[in-house]
């Protein structure tokens, strides 16, 4: 596997329920504050034991194509904080 996928996803797996945390926001943690992108590619790759649908747009757009639905459903049951917008409130819920 991608050394920079495991160091995303070991970041990933410590999110905790109930927060979110941004693709810029972990590349940033990584040391590569330019890397969202290859975040973002690396999350569509994540292991389904890890909690994928704490990654979000940094402005609180929730991505993931098809499973956008699913993502909200999922971060909902969790108590993630919505705008009225639809976006995820970032200041209530980024880690």
């Amino acid at each position: 596997m991608n050394p920079f996928y495991q160091e995303v996803y070991g970041i990933v797996e410590q999110i905790p329920r109930g927060k979110v945390i941004s693709y810029g926001q972990i590349a940033r943690m990584l040391g590569r504050p330019h890397a969202a992108r290859e975040v973002g590619r690396a999350m569509h790759h994540c292991p389904e034991h890890l909690p994928w649908q704490r990654v979000v747009m940094a402005d609180g757009n929730i991505t993931a194509g098809t499973f956008a639905d699913e993502r909200k459903e999922l971060l909902e049951a969790e108590g993630v904080a919505f705008l009225p917008d639809g976006r995820v409130d970032m200041e209530v819920c980024r880690i």
